[in-house]
């Protein structure tokens, strides 16, 4: 008997039994389906934070300085030129320091986070856009003369003057936590970030941002403009390890403390790489688990097939005696097995990938199914079909024809 022959014996048997064929891919069908819509809303998730990792800046590292080292040792605007002279895959480099305060317009108050640094950090800063919309960002000469001059957000801007967002010119007071206050003239208004948000948070609550040069920052507490830490962004990615280890011996040789271990450079590629560890690690956790169903499933084919072997008992025997061999009764059962658990791998898939869809949409993230997953799928269910199917079959091929015949 041909493979053609015993695959439409197989669907014949199949079809006889619909339910208890559906009961018996039942277990297959839930841990393909678990198991394909926990990878494909987990790699869209990874692709979603890789995606939010490069929009930040995947070619930016931030320098710290230990909580061993002195107020001798943190970095100072001659450590910032002479990193940049001598690293040239550095672009860009600016403290950062970031304060809680109060900022009053003539319209209202509201609570702040003002950010200082150098003008670089109009490209470094990650909590401001760095487009501008209106005016033009603090520069050099407001550093160096620490002017007290402020970058808005459009969201500040309406804000604190009536929604408009052109409100280059107005002036507000910067208030700190000791009772110290200053007046800024804005200069320049950056695209905003709360839009995304509306309908999720009450933006009243919401800190609002504005940016000023260190320099000026001093003025209002100059006990919080210590630079404790750097941001820092290079050409490109591939640049990016060599750059952190020249900055860290540079840093060191300028403060004398080689061998101290005071400052270390984190790049964001490397906590890119352990949150997909992380992300990793629990996706396939969460799928190892899910594939207990499969091997349940398994187990059901397996258990239908000896009920089948049992059921046709006379028929094998009638099978055998008319000529059929081992062989081909080994591959006839074990053909059905095959087929219905790959039935159901199918049905898993496709459920699978609903699921997926659901979920990721109700996250709003686009989910990720892969060819690789997709051939993996049809080729476990296959195994399991042979897997667990070999028994029945075995059993059903060993039979004795004669007592076979005699079975009621």
């Amino acid at each position: 008997m041909n493979i053609k022959e015993n695959f439409k014996m197989a669907i014949d048997s199949i079809f006889a039994n619909k339910m208890r064929s559906f009961l018996t891919m039942l277990g297959i069908i839930i841990g393909i389906a678990a198991v394909i819509a926990i990878l494909a809303v987990g790699n869209g998730a990874t692709s979603e934070i890789t995606g939010t990792f490069d929009d930040l800046g995947a070619s930016t590292i931030s320098v710290t300085l230990s909580e061993e080292a002195t107020s001798q040792d943190a970095f100072t605007d001659e450590d910032i030129k002479a990193l940049k002279a001598a690293i040239p895959a550095i672009t860009h480099i600016s403290p950062d320091k970031t304060i809680g305060a109060s900022v009053e317009s003539e319209f209202d108050k509201r609570t702040a986070l003002a950010l200082s640094g150098t003008p670089d950090m109009q490209y470094t800063n990650q909590t401001m856009d760095s487009s501008l919309v209106y005016g033009r960002y603090f520069n050099q000469t407001d550093y160096q003369d620490a002017k007290n001059v402020a970058v808005v957000s459009e969201d500040t801007a309406k804000a604190l003057f009536n929604d408009r967002t052109n409100v280059v010119g107005e002036s507000l007071q910067l208030s700190g936590d000791a009772g110290n206050s200053i007046r800024l003239q804005i200069v320049g208004v950056v695209k905003g970030t709360f839009e995304q948000l509306q309908g999720s948070f009450d933006l009243s609550q919401i800190p609002v941002y504005l940016a000023l040069p260190l320099t000026t920052m001093e003025k209002l507490n100059s006990s919080v403009v210590t630079m404790d830490s750097l941001t820092v962004q290079v050409a490109d990615k591939e640049a990016i390890e060599s750059a952190s280890n020249q900055m860290v011996r540079l840093l060191e040789t300028r403060h004398d403390a080689l061998g101290k271990d005071y400052y270390t450079a984190t790049n964001f590629l490397q906590a890119l790489d352990q949150v997909n560890s992380v992300l990793s690690l629990f996706v396939n956790f969460i799928a190892a688990v899910a594939a207990i169903a499969l091997l349940v499933g398994g187990i059901g084919v397996m258990n239908i097939m000896l009920v089948s072997v049992t059921e046709r008992t006379r028929e094998i025997g009638t099978r055998k005696a008319l000529g059929a061999t081992t062989g081909t009764i080994l591959m006839q059962f074990l053909m059905e097995a095959v087929i219905l658990s790959l039935i159901g791998g199918i049905i898993g898939l496709i459920l699978g990938i609903l699921l997926a869809n659901g979920i990721a949409g109700a996250l709003n993230i686009v989910p990720s199914v892969t060819l690789s997953a997709i051939v993996l799928v049809l080729v476990f269910s296959t195994a399991v079909g042979v897997f667990f199917g070999i028994y029945p079959a075995r059993k059903a091929a060993k039979l004795d024809p004669i007592e076979a015949l005699r079975y009621e």
